[in-house]
């Protein structure tokens, strides 16, 4: 069983609600990880802004933040915490934003970045060829499931 715990702290009009995202969330770890617990806040730039400056080093808000469950190891072994997987936390502005420019829907945008996100809190990694083209796939297949066309093709 997938668990999300969505946590408000945005003052957009326009959010996903829970089951849009607990159902998106479901698409990208069912198969891979299908016990897992997260957590998915959705924030606005200013906190965004702040957590990409103090975690990544950039001072400025970005779509989507992931923050992978690290146990401790006073911890390790205990089976109350082997499905936590981590928090992602996605600036409801900046995908807006970003829908807007890339001519896609709010809806299957912020899919994405839910999809893309929990890949991240599973260890995949978008940096390098090989890594990124296995990341973008895994995508395209989650999000075909969710009559969402590829994200990453672009159109003029």
């Amino acid at each position: 069983m997938i668990d999300v715990d969505v946590q408000v702290a945005s003052e957009a009009i326009q959010l996903p609600n829970s089951e849009q995202l607990i159902l998106w969330a479901q698409a990208a770890l069912g198969e891979l990880k299908p016990d897992a617990e997260l957590s998915i806040r959705l924030v606005d730039n200013e906190e965004s802004q702040q957590l990409n400056y103090e975690y990544r080093g950039k001072d400025k808000p970005t779509n989507v933040l992931s923050f992978p469950f690290e146990v401790p190891e006073a911890l390790q072994g205990h089976d109350e915490i082997s499905n936590l997987i981590g928090d992602l936390v996605i600036s409801v502005p900046v995908v807006a934003l970003e829908a807007d420019e890339q001519n896609k829907t709010f809806q299957d945008h912020f899919a994405h970045m839910v999809v893309h996100g929990c890949l991240h809190l599973l260890g995949y990694d978008h940096i390098k060829g090989e890594a990124a083209e296995i990341m973008e796939d895994l995508e395209r297949q989650i999000l075909a499931k969710l009559d969402i066309a590829d994200p990453y093709f672009i159109t003029d």
